[in-house]
C-alpha cells in the first residue's frame, strides 16, 4: 500500500460515501463510550485517529472546489458543509466524551507524555469553547449557528471568486499597453477579427501588470474600482456573519466574539492586542509620512488609491535604479523551485525528489522529502494561475504525521497553492521577486506540517499550533529570498544560465524595505478593522463606518467612497482568521527574531538554524510557541526586531 493517499475525489458517490462514514463514526463513539476503564490508549486515540480519517476523505473536495471550480464541485461542497459542520458540533459538545477527557487527564497525569497532555488540555479547552457544558437548547442553537456559519463562508467565497473570474477589460489600443513587460503582454494578448487586443482580468498576474506599469489612469481607475467593488452581495453575509458570531461567543459566556477568539491564542487579552497594533502604528506613522511625500514628488499631482503601484515603480527605479521586469528572466519558476530546495537542503538537511504521479491538473506537481536519506512526507505543488481556481496563495495540509491506533507511522502531506503567471509552449512561468517571497512563504508553512515528529495528530504539524503563531514558520522563511547567498542559488536567467549580478542583488535588498512603512500601516489597518469589528456587534452602515475611522489613522492616501474592501476580506469571512489577522505581525516578531539569531551567526553554519528545525518545526504543536520559542532562542522575543526588519527606525 502507498503510503501516500491520492487526491482523488468521487463526485458522484461523494455525499453517499461522507454520510456512511458519518453513521460509521457516530456508532464508534457510542461503542467507545461503553467502555468502563477509559485510557488514552483505548478511547483518546481511537477518536484522533478517527477524526484523522474523515479530514482525509473530505480534504480532496475542498481542494478540487479551491483549485479547480466547477458547478458540479460546488454544489457536492456546499452540500456536504452542513452534514459535516453538524457531525463535528455534535462530537465537540459531547458532554460524556468531555467528562471522559477529563477524567482520563486526572487519572494519568503522571504516565501521559507531553504530546499526550497537550491533545487532552486542547480537547478539554475546544469541549469548554464548544459548549459542551450547556443545556441541550443552547447546544442545539450552537449547532444550527455553526452549520449557518459555514455556508455563509462558502457562499462569501464563491461569489468573489464568480466576481473575479467573470470580468474581464479589453484594451484596443496599443498605446493604451505602452510600458506593460513584455511576458505580460503576451499573456494579454489575443485577435479578434484579425486585430489584436489585450485582455485585462481581476485574478493576479492580470491586474497586478496594469495597476503596476498601465500608464492610462482611466484604465487603472476602472480596474480597480472592479476590484474594489467585486461581490456587493457579500454585505448582507458579512451582516449575517457578525450577528451569528456575537451570539455564539454570548452563549459561551464570552462578552463578544474577540474574547472567544483569544481563549485559544497566544495574546493574553484585547488590550494587549490593541496596544500591540496602536504601539505599531505610533511607530511605523512618521515614516509612512516620508515615503508618502516621496512618492507625490514622483507623481506631481494628489495621488489616488489606483495609481500607488504605478508611481511606487516609477519612483522604486528612479531611487535604486531598480527595474523589476529586468529581474523576471532570472526567477524562472522551475529554477526557483530547485533552488529553494538546494537551499533547504544546505539549511536543515533535507531533500526533494520528483514523484511520478497524476494528479488534478498537468501544472500541478509532488515531490517527496527525504531527511537522512528516511522518506519523510510529501510536497504538492499547484503554482500558476487559471480560471476556476481561487486567488492568493496558501498551504493545506492533507495527511499528519502520527502513529497511528497500531503504533504504525503514517506520514505527512501537504498541498502549496499559487498564482503565479502562467506557463506556456512558448513561455515560462516568470516570476516577481514578490512571488519568489510568496513560495518561500507557502513553503514555510509545508515545512512546519511536514517535518513533524509528534506522535499524536491532533498536535502534530501545524495542528495545536496557537492561530497568532502559525505564521512564525511562514514568515521565517521568506525572509531569506532576500539574502544574497540564497539568491544565488537559484536566480539564474532562464535563456543564458547567468547567475544574478551582485549589482542586482544589492539593489533589490536595499529595496526591500522600499515603502515598508506605508505597507506596514496597510495590515495594521486591516488587523484593526478585524480586531475591533469582533469586539462588539456592528451592522450595515457601522461597519463602513468602523473602517473609515480607522482609515482616519492608518491610510495616509483616502480610498474613495466606491472602495469596499471588507466585502473581499476573505481571511476573516470565508477564512480562519476573524479576530486573528493581528497573527501576522503577532507572529512577526517570533520570526524577525529567529531570523536574524541565524543571519548574524552565518545562515549555513547557523546552530539557531538546526536548533529551529529540531525546536520549532519538529514539535509541531505539542508545547505552546510560547514554550518553544524560550527554547529556541534561551528568552522572550524582542520586538524591536520586527521593526528592524522592515527598516523602520
Amino acid at each position: 500500500m502507498s503510503k501516500f493517499l491520492e487526491f482523488k475525489v468521487d463526485l458522484k458517490s461523494f455525499i453517499k460515501e461522507l454520510n456512511e462514514k458519518i453513521v460509521a463514526n457516530n456508532k464508534k463513539v457510542e461503542k467507545l463510550l461503553k467502555i468502563k476503564e477509559k485510557s488514552f490508549t483505548n478511547f483518546v486515540k481511537p477518536l484522533e485517529m478517527m477524526d484523522e480519517y474523515l479530514e482525509q476523505f473530505f480534504t480532496p473536495l475542498s481542494h478540487l472546489n479551491s483549485v479547480k471550480n466547477t458547478k458540479q464541485t460546488q454544489k457536492i461542497y456546499a452540500a456536504s458543509l452542513p452534514i459535516i459542520t453538524e457531525y463535528s458540533t455534535k462530537l465537540s459538545q459531547n458532554l460524556d466524551i468531555y467528562k471522559a477527557y477529563k477524567e482520563i487527564q486526572k487519572k494519568e497525569q503522571k504516565s501521559l507524555n507531553q504530546e499526550q497532555k497537550r491533545v487532552l488540555e486542547l480537547n478539554i479547552l475546544n469541549f469548554e469553547l464548544s459548549g459542551a457544558h450547556l443545556d441541550e437548547k443552547s447546544k442545539k442553537r450552537l449547532q444550527e449557528i455553526n452549520i449557518k456559519k459555514s455556508e455563509l463562508s462558502n457562499n462569501f467565497s464563491q461569489n468573489l471568486l464568480d466576481a473575479t473570474n467573470e470580468y474581464e477589460y479589453i484594451i484596443n489600443d496599443a498605446k493604451d499597453v505602452e510600458g506593460l513587460p513584455q511576458s505580460d503582454l503576451q499573456s494579454a494578448k489575443f485577435k479578434e477579427d484579425g486585430v489584436t487586443k489585450y485582455r485585462f482580468t481581476l485574478q493576479m498576474p492580470s491586474y497586478i501588470a496594469y495597476m503596476t506599469y498601465g500608464k492610462n489612469e482611466k484604465i487603472r481607475e476602472e480596474l480597480y474600482r472592479a476590484y474594489v467593488t467585486r461581490a456587493p452581495q457579500n454585505a448582507k453575509i458579512i451582516d449575517e456573519l457578525l450577528s451569528l458570531k456575537s451570539e455564539m461567543s454570548i452563549l459561551l459566556g464570552f462578552k463578544n466574539y474577540a474574547a472567544y477568539s483569544l481563549a485559544s491564542k497566544m495574546a493574553k487579552d484585547e488590550k494587549s492586542v490593541l496596544d500591540f497594533l496602536e504601539k505599531l502604528i505610533a511607530n511605523s506613522k512618521a515614516q509612512a509620512k516620508k515615503e508618502l511625500e516621496e512618492l507625490q514628488r514622483i507623481a506631481k499631482k494628489p495621488l489616488q488609491s489606483f495609481d500607488t503601484a504605478y508611481y511606487s515603480e516609477i519612483l522604486k527605479k528612479e531611487k535604486y535604479e531598480i527595474d523589476e521586469e529586468e529581474y523576471r528572466p532570472y526567477f524562472e519558476q522551475k529554477s526557483v523551485l530547485e533552488g529553494m530546495f538546494e537551499f533547504l537542503n544546505r539549511l536543515f538537511g533535507i531533500s526533494f525528489e520528483k514523484a511520478e504521479e497524476e494528479l488534478w491538473h498537468k501544472k500541478a506537481t509532488s515531490y517527496n522529502l527525504h531527511v537522512d536519506n528516511r522518506l519523510k512526507a510529501r510536497l504538492y505543488l499547484d503554482l500558476e494561475a487559471r480560471k476556476g481556481k481561487q486567488g492568493g496563495a496558501w498551504m493545506n495540509n492533507f495527511q499528519t504525521h502520527c502513529q497511528d491506533e497500531k503504533g504504525s507511522e503514517q506520514l505527512a502531506s501537504a498541498v502549496i497553492v499559487c498564482n503565479f503567471p502562467p506557463s506556456s509552449s512558448k513561455n515560462p512561468s516568470l516570476l516577481r521577486h514578490d512571488d519568489v517571497v510568496t513560495l518561500f512563504h507557502e513553503m514555510g508553512h509545508a515545512l512546519h506540517h511536514m517535518l513533524s515528529n509528534v506522535g499524536e495528530n491532533e498536535v502534530s504539524g501545524v495542528n495545536g499550533v496557537e492561530w497568532d503563531a502559525v505564521e512564525f514558520p511562514s514568515q521565517f522563511l521568506e525572509n531569506f529570498a532576500y539574502e544574497p547567498s540564497v539568491l544565488k542559488l537559484f536566480a539564474c536567467h532562464h535563456k543564458t544560465k547567468e547567475i544574478l549580478p551582485d549589482e542586482m542583488i544589492e539593489k533589490l535588498v536595499k529595496s526591500k524595505n522600499f515603502l515598508s512603512a506605508l505597507g506596514i500601516l496597510r495590515q495594521l489597518e486591516f488587523s484593526l478593522f478585524d480586531f475591533k469589528l469582533h469586539t462588539k456587534l456592528y451592522h450595515g452602515d457601522e461597519i463602513q463606518n468602523l473602517l473609515d475611522s480607522i482609515r482616519e489613522e492608518t491610510a495616509l492616501i483616502k480610498p474613495p467612497s466606491y472602495n469596499k474592501f471588507q466585502n473581499g476580506f476573505s481571511h476573516i469571512f470565508a477564512g480562519g482568521y476573524a479576530a486573528g489577522y493581528y497573527s501576522y505581525k503577532w507572529a512577526e516578531v517570533l520570526s524577525a527574531d529567529a531570523f536574524f539569531g541565524v543571519v548574524e551567526e552565518g545562515i549555513f553554519d547557523s546552530k539557531i538554524a538546526k536548533k529551529y528545525l529540531h525546536v520549532i518545526l519538529e514539535s509541531g504543536g505539542a508545547k505552546s510557541m510560547d514554550i518553544l520559542f524560550k527554547e529556541l532562542m534561551g528568552r522572550e522575543p524582542n520586538p524591536d526586531n520586527l521593526l528592524r526588519l522592515n527598516g523602520i527606525i
